[in-house]
């Protein structure tokens, strides 16, 4: 497993070598609980509702597709989202959206992944916030990347996968941006690209 920071690349092979048949990127946060006085005033809990989204472009740059929390398949049905959860409880990926990249359309160049506060709650409020890209096939994560910043922003574009040859290498992003939706953020996933 790798764990990526802001800009870097992997390649994304099995670990015993050979090319990627599935993935599933994962997105798992907690919200940050208020302490001392305002957590007494407050009852300690709160919900942020985080949402995953994966873009597909085609090599000029054209959004050609997207799964989200209002779309949960490709229209080839490619890649499929687990649907939304609104609150980030319970331990481990709190959205998931699979990918069957031998499915994918040999148009499509590549699958942006973003996270946005669809009620516009900043990351000032999420902690234990990361994305992991994980081997469908056999449960092994192959890369992980922290989200976890605190900023008024309200989302992040997280990471990208590009076509590359016969395979597909990922890119850890990190970009903070604000918007409640994908579409919301487009201006910063175009400079992703």
């Amino acid at each position: 497993m790798v764990s990526l920071t802001k800009g870097q690349s992997v390649r994304l092979e099995k670990s015993g070598g050979g090319t990627l048949t599935r993935v599933a990127m994962g997105l798992g946060w907690d919200v940050r609980q208020p302490k001392g006085f305002f957590a007494k005033l407050t009852g300690g809990t709160a919900e942020i509702d985080l949402d995953a989204s994966c873009l597909l472009f085609n090599a000029q740059g054209q959004l050609l597709d997207q799964v989200w929390f209002r779309q949960l398949a490709s229209q080839d049905g490619s890649i499929i989202h687990s649907g939304d959860n609104r609150t980030g409880a319970g331990d481990g990926d709190d959205e998931v959206i699979n990918v069957d990249l031998t499915r994918v359309p040999a148009n499509i160049q590549t699958l942006l992944f973003t996270v946005n506060s669809f009620l516009g709650d900043s990351f000032d409020r999420i902690e234990n916030a990361y994305c992991r890209l994980v081997d469908s096939t056999n449960g092994a994560e192959l890369a992980r990347f922290d989200l976890t910043g605190a900023g008024s922003h309200t989302g992040q574009v997280m990471a990208k996968l590009v076509r590359s040859g016969d395979g597909w290498d990922m890119k850890a992003l990190g970009d903070r941006t604000s918007g409640r939706t994908f579409q919301d953020m487009m201006p910063a996933i175009q400079n992703a690209l």
